[in-house]
């Protein structure tokens, strides 16, 4: 066995889910599958036993679910996660997120029967993401140590709106973005005074899923940005599955991904169009993820004078896009997650 195998457990209460993910993951020669077990605490039981370098976890299983086994395994044998779920839609979609908020890194879509014909395709996108979400240095987790997002913490802000003072906050986040972005926009009011525009990469399918669950976790609004909207105050816009957000003025636009572009939505495209837009008055804000993305808009931002916020090491579940914004040049202030509402209720306010 290649001392770079990857050692997986696949968690799911489906035969048939089991048995495709298990063959997807075998045609690749660096991953081993070492388990496949059908509920919560089978999961429990078998990380604290096998030591794998990842899980695969569903939501929806008999005793113990994945939200709880999740939970259990970050406080206990902390291990990366990817939620494999089938939750796109419907009352159920919120627990995959609550289960990042546990501290699974990633969500991504269940297989289903209808998908053999297309497994190749899949099976590359799988494989990607198990490669990529193994090599992270996951930490305990425990849920409720740390701070909840408290909407009424900051109070009303008497500070300019976007006509004066700052205009528009753009935000770009990756792995371990939902959760600090709930951390963040949770901690806003109704009364917010500028619109925020966000860039987070997120699988297939989920956006909608990602909004629901953050309007209904936040006081100010969520809403997926539609083309040719105009932006409000005291409401934060995602950008579309698939496409690039970008602004012109304080209206939305969709853009095709450039040719080669690795992380869709590119928050390099979203700040460069905020700082074209409305210039020296935008905040940008860069969370957690893997990779470069952002880092170059970012300081481009902050060149023309934006103010640059980057999520600090310590809080970051992947400290790959704040480090290469720093590394750029390209960050005013590096704060922790919990600290970063202020700092830009502070900006607004002029």
């Amino acid at each position: 066995m290649s001392a770079r195998t990857i050692r997986v457990l696949i968690v799911d209460d489906s035969l048939v889910a089991r048995e495709m993910l298990a063959q997807i993951l075998s045609t690749d020669p660096e991953i081993d599958v070492v388990g496949m077990v059908r509920d919560g605490q089978e999961a429990i039981d078998a990380v604290a036993q096998l030591r794998p370098d990842l899980v695969t976890m569903d939501i929806h299983m008999p005793k113990v679910d994945g939200l709880e086994a999740t939970e259990k395994i970050m406080a206990y044998t902390p291990t990366p996660i990817l939620v494999v779920s089938s939750s796109v839609y419907g009352e159920g979609m919120g627990r995959a997120f609550d289960a990042l908020a546990r501290g699974a890194l990633e969500v991504i879509k269940k297989p289903e029967p209808r998908d053999w014909a297309d497994l190749e395709t899949i099976g590359k996108e799988v494989i990607r993401k198990v490669k990529v979400l193994s090599r992270i240095r996951v930490i305990t987790h425990i849920t409720g140590r740390r701070p909840k997002p408290s909407p009424h913490t900051l109070g009303t802000p008497t500070g300019p709106t976007r006509l004066g003072g700052r205009s528009m906050v753009a935000i770009g986040s990756s792995t371990g973005g939902p959760s600090a972005l709930l951390a963040i926009l949770g901690r806003l009011t109704p009364e917010f005074p500028v619109p925020i525009v966000i860039a987070q990469h997120i699988a297939d399918g989920f956006v909608p899923g990602l909004v629901s669950w953050l309007d209904s976790g936040c006081k100010i609004s969520v809403r997926e940005a539609k083309p040719g909207q105009d932006v409000e105050p005291g409401a934060a816009y995602l950008a579309p599955t698939g496409r690039n957000l970008s602004m012109d003025g304080l209206t939305i636009r969709h853009t095709e991904p450039l040719e080669g572009q690795l992380y869709i939505p590119s928050a390099d495209t979203l700040f460069e169009s905020v700082a074209r837009s409305v210039g020296r008055s935008a905040v940008g804000v860069i969370l957690t993820g893997m990779g470069a993305d952002g880092a170059r808009g970012l300081k481009y931002l902050h060149d023309i004078g934006g103010a640059t916020i980057a999520q600090d090491e310590k809080t970051s579940t992947v400290w790959g896009m704040p480090k290469a914004a720093a590394d750029l040049g390209g960050v005013d202030t590096v704060l922790p997650v919990h600290g970063i509402a202020e700092e830009i209720l502070r900006l607004v306010e002029g």
